[in-house]
């Protein structure tokens, strides 16, 4: 037996990556006690317009249910109204200066920023960029307490992290995890690449700092992937590098500018790879091209596909903006992009992206019945009507129908427009046909289609007869 447990032992100190683990673990108590201080709680106040409706009951003022209120509960309660919130923030300077979430303080009247020694200052909000989800705020205090920023570039998967907030307005609770992603692109944020961890996060944590094994600000914990409401073992920080530009920017102008190259991307599909003659699906696929943006004087066209951003290559159409969002203005960057099965480098100069981006929406179509053809599909010329209502102002044919068929299985729907069959452009309903009538069978053809006013490319296969 003890020759046994001799062995064992042995045995696990000669397990390298177990010994290195132990060795690893971080001293949470001490982490706590030196940046704990530096971590304030942030109540906000907003008041509300009284329109003289029930609490919890909003009701149109002449909704004929306010007279059943009224009989059994008295009038509508007077006077302003006033709605309340809880988040997190943590201090950057000694004298006074502090980040939080944009979502934590925007639209309030009043911010009230809570002390780890139990002071409360009101705050001055110096500005927000509801782009990144940052915040800056001012109060009047001297020789506060500072956190260390850290470098959230060099941040690796798989690293301990430290979550200090007030969840649920329960303040100063710490909270620890590991780093379980980086680089995540949410669909409501393309301009942050987001820290993904499993640290538990909840309400109130909102803006509060995310720190590495050494006590360094790496993130602020921003958002949480919930069916409840509460922690699922899905949290998500702004990197500190990020949310330190927009800062800089809110401290020297009140406001945040970021890059806009004008290209709307897709991802590149296997299938769609094997159309453009690609080894294997990666990149960002352009499917538009916004007049007189920084792409078109470039001169990038729908159809190409962005493999790299100033050296960095893109694993994914999701890398490629938050890359050129946090791009200073005015910088000239190079693109490489394989068009026509060759790459080459086209230099773009970053612009400054609009405050608002504007959509156009395609209506539905009215159906009709599909006919037979290579691809199971009923196509129509566009009327001028339809031309201004979809912003199709020439070419281009209408699917009123798909069928079971090629076209189906490529995704086309009812209501797209077929702008372009490869490389050719489509003109209208007979030049569609012969389109297609050359069409390859068994290899895939890129199709930019336009969906309720987007761009988009599907991979097209006509099967062998």
């Amino acid at each position: 037996m003890t020759a046994l447990r001799a062995l064992f032992a042995v045995l696990v100190l000669s397990l390298p990556w177990l010994g290195s683990a132990q060795a690893e673990v971080p001293e949470f108590t001490r982490l706590v006690k030196e940046a704990g201080p530096a971590v304030v709680n942030i109540s906000t106040t907003q008041k509300l317009r009284d329109r003289g409706m029930y609490p919890g009951f909003p009701l149109d003022p002449n909704d004929p249910m306010n007279e059943f209120f009224r009989r059994f509960f008295g009038p509508p309660p007077g006077g302003q109204q006033q709605a309340r919130s809880l988040g997190s923030g943590f201090i950057i300077s000694a004298d006074g200066t502090v980040l939080t979430n944009a979502h934590v303080v925007k639209d309030a009247d009043e911010i009230l920023v809570k002390l780890s020694d139990q002071r409360e200052e009101p705050a001055e909000l110096v500005g927000l960029d509801e782009r990144t989800d940052v915040a800056v705020l001012s109060i009047k205090a001297k020789g506060l307490p500072v956190v260390k920023i850290g470098d959230s570039d060099r941040l690796e998967v798989g690293e301990w992290v430290l979550a200090i907030g007030s969840p649920f307005g329960l303040e100063h609770t710490a909270t620890a995890g590991i780093v379980s992603a980086v680089g995540r692109t949410l669909p409501s944020d393309a301009y942050v690449p987001f820290i993904q961890t499993d640290a538990a996060v909840n309400p109130g944590n909102s803006g509060g700092p995310l720190f590495n094994a050494k006590g360094e600000v790496i993130g602020i914990n921003s958002q949480i992937y919930s069916r409840s409401g509460g922690y699922m073992g899905l949290s998500f920080a702004i990197p500190i590098k990020v949310a330190m530009r927009a800062a800089d920017q809110i401290q020297k102008t009140g406001h945040a500018a970021h890059g806009y190259l004008g290209v709307t991307v897709q991802p590149v599909t296997p299938e769609l790879a094997q159309s453009f003659g690609m080894d294997k699906a990666r990149g960002a696929l352009v499917a538009d091209v916004a007049d007189g943006s920084p792409a078109a004087k470039a001169g990038l066209k729908a159809g190409d596909v962005i493999l790299s951003f100033d050296g960095q290559a893109l694993a994914n159409a999701g890398e490629l903006p938050p890359l050129v969002g946090n791009s200073d203005v005015g910088k000239k960057a190079t693109l490489r992009v394989l068009r026509d099965g060759k790459e080459r480098d086209i230099e773009v100069v970053i612009g400054k992206l609009p405050d608002t981006d504007q959509t156009a929406d395609a209506g539905d179509q009215p159906a009709a019945k599909a006919k037979g053809g290579r691809l199971k599909l009923a196509v129509v010329d566009l009327d001028p009507a339809q031309r201004e209502q979809l912003d199709v102002p020439k070419g281009g044919v209408l699917v009123v129908a798909v069928g079971d068929g090629p076209a189906a299985r490529a995704g086309l729907a009812r209501g797209d427009v077929i702008l372009r069959i490869g490389d050719s452009e489509v003109k209208n309903v007979e030049h569609f046909k012969t389109l297609v009538d050359k069409l390859p069978a068994g290899r895939p053809v890129p199709l930019l289609v336009q969906r309720r006013g987007n761009p988009l490319f599907l991979a097209l296969t006509v099967p062998k007869e």
